[in-house]
């Protein structure tokens, strides 16, 4: 298609920055996806049995609320928050998990509880010594995170223009400006070999996840998506041709959805999520794709997330 007709036919705008959430056509709209934020079948997904801690956790956590030091999304201010292991394990450059709408993966009564779920595992001797990094999307100078009772759209905006852009932005953003506050703050090294570098999110944080590795595969090879946003808000339903037509990266990808994931006028997110998975296995990528039957949620995830993380750091891909 030649780029005249693709702005004739509106492909160069994004749906969500023309139209309200609420805006009907076909008699459907983007509120729908409010509904499978919780759904029934949800209930039989709980957090792995590494979530748990049967003492207090033995690692440190800290947080850096309103931190303003980026230059990639100048005027924005976010919080971060960073797990690290006990002093006593760390002796030579960490392993390390960055996960976007990092609260949601630290929240210790979460479905996920990320930290406890690295401290068992790395006092089993499964995984290495890991640092995990908690980032939530930025808010604009000036802004609130509410207004009247309702997510601000400003941002809400903010969050779609770093998490769902198919551009190398947010992998710069972690590269330069985040992971070298955190070394630097905290007095720690995280290690340099990719396959020892996991980037996870989920929904739109899953496929920013997802296309920083893209970008940077020399920084992060390793990535885990839950209901991953890989539909048309920002370009991102392209990602399996561009997977099955580009030389093959060294990414280990894994990759989460159900059958009553989100389905609203941007895009179906399971199908989505199963495209993105033929499209790893048709270019040879070392990939696992769990399908379950729940919603737009981390509850799957969070069941999972040991195993996943075990999956993620076996031998070389």
């Amino acid at each position: 298609m030649d780029v005249e007709t693709f702005q004739r036919l509106g492909l160069h705008q994004s749906w969500e920055d023309l139209h309200p959430r609420e805006h009907l056509i076909n008699g459907r709209s983007n509120v729908e996806i409010d509904a499978v934020l919780r759904t029934h079948a949800d209930q039989q997904y709980h957090p792995c049995a590494e979530a748990y801690l049967v003492e207090p956790l033995k690692g440190s956590i800290e947080v850096f609320n309103d931190w303003h030091e980026s230059s990639v999304y100048a005027a924005t201010r976010r919080k971060l928050a960073v797990y690290l292991p006990p002093k006593d394990q760390i002796t030579s450059a960490l392993d390390l998990l960055v996960c976007n709408d990092g609260e949601g993966y630290r929240y210790n009564k979460g479905a996920v509880r990320a930290p406890a779920v690295l401290e068992n595992l790395c006092a089993a001797g499964e995984i290495n010594p890991t640092a995990a990094v908690f980032v939530m999307p930025g808010i604009p100078d000036g802004a609130e995170p509410v207004v009247d009772g309702r997510a601000n759209p400003v941002v809400k905006h903010q969050r779609s223009l770093e998490y769902d852009a198919c551009t190398p932005a947010y992998g710069e953003f972690l590269l330069s400006d985040v992971l070298p506050f955190v070394q630097r703050e905290l007095g720690i090294e995280f290690t340099g070999d990719p396959a020892r570098r996991t980037l996870c999110g989920i929904s739109s944080g899953g496929i920013c996840a997802f296309n920083a590795a893209w970008h940077h595969p020399g920084y992060f090879a390793r990535v885990i998506s839950h209901c991953g946003s890989f539909v048309n808000i920002r370009g991102g339903h392209n990602f399996p041709y561009l997977i099955r037509s580009t030389p093959r990266k060294p990414l280990r990808v894994f990759l989460q959805s159900g059958a009553l994931d989100a389905n609203i006028v941007t895009g179906s997110w399971p199908l989505a999520n199963q495209q993105m998975a033929a499209a790893l296995d048709f270019a040879g990528y070392d990939y696992r794709f769990e399908f379950g039957v729940g919603g737009h949620n981390l509850r799957q995830g969070g069941a999972l997330f040991a195993q996943t993380l075990r999956w993620l750091s076996r031998g070389p891909a």
